[in-house]
């Protein structure tokens, strides 16, 4: 099972969890590429230590959005946003070549990664970019989504994911940010998501439901309250159950 994370989320001086950590954990980093956060001498360091420490380097893309970290929605022509994701995979991948990697996959954060899964624009405008990079390049999405018909469509390799340290709502989407009991934030309880998704390939649902999840990637947010203390656990835990952590790439 594979693991990643959001990294690179700083912004100059500013720095958004515990990057360094978190890459001794997981087997993905999905590495902000400057438009809802980082900047290009965090984007090098990022790989730099990613390709030190066997991590793929994936791509998340966002809107440009700093002041609101791209989780406020954007009414974008379709081209423009096709561009501007395209331009992203193209920033990040010069640090990737510096490191004799490349960009690995393709993963939309916040606002934007809301929208694909719902909306054909945003969703379209993603595959588009990604056609015109590499058609080879994966996506990391959820499963059934509007990005990932399109994708799949397409011809692209869709990788479907899951959140441990987030609650679902019955229909399998995610329970918003806004409510009250969007995250899971016992790290004990994010352990035991973690192993029943990569095992069951089940999730229970806020009501009590035991919905279908099969994954082949679980997202682990490196900003929660406790993020590495709790992707301690959730790798430990995944090893003791006889689940190993592997990139999907």
């Amino acid at each position: 099972m594979d693991l990643n994370a959001d990294l690179g989320e700083g912004f100059g001086v500013w720095r958004l969890g515990d990057d360094e950590a978190l890459l001794d954990l997981i087997t993905s980093a999905n590495v902000a590429c400057g438009f809802h956060a980082g900047d290009p001498s965090t984007m090098r360091r990022v790989c730099a230590t990613a390709v030190e420490r066997g991590v793929a380097v994936g791509a998340q893309v966002g809107y440009r959005d700093l002041a609101g970290f791209g989780r406020r929605h954007i009414a974008y022509d379709f081209a423009e946003l096709r561009d501007e994701v395209l331009y992203q995979l193209g920033a990040l991948n010069a640090f990737c070549r510096a490191y004799r990697t490349r960009v690995r996959y393709l993963k939309p954060h916040g606002a934007l990664y809301h929208a694909a899964a719902c909306e054909e624009l945003p969703a379209a405008a993603l595959v588009a970019a990604i056609g015109d990079y590499d058609h080879e390049l994966p996506l990391l999405c959820p499963s059934g989504s509007v990005l990932a018909q399109l994708a799949q469509g397409a011809g692209l390799r869709v990788v479907a994911e899951g959140f441990a340290d987030r609650n679902y709502l019955p229909n399998g989407q995610l329970v918003p940010r806004s409510a009250p009991d969007a995250l899971v934030t016992d790290p004990q309880e994010v352990a035991r998501r973690a192993v029943r998704m990569a095992a069951e390939r089940t999730v229970v649902a806020v009501d009590g439901s035991v919905i279908p999840c099969g994954v082949e990637s679980i997202c682990l947010h490196g900003d929660s309250p406790g993020a590495v203390a709790a992707a301690e656990l959730v790798r430990a835990t995944l090893i003791d159950a006889g689940i190993t952590p592997t990139p999907f790439t």
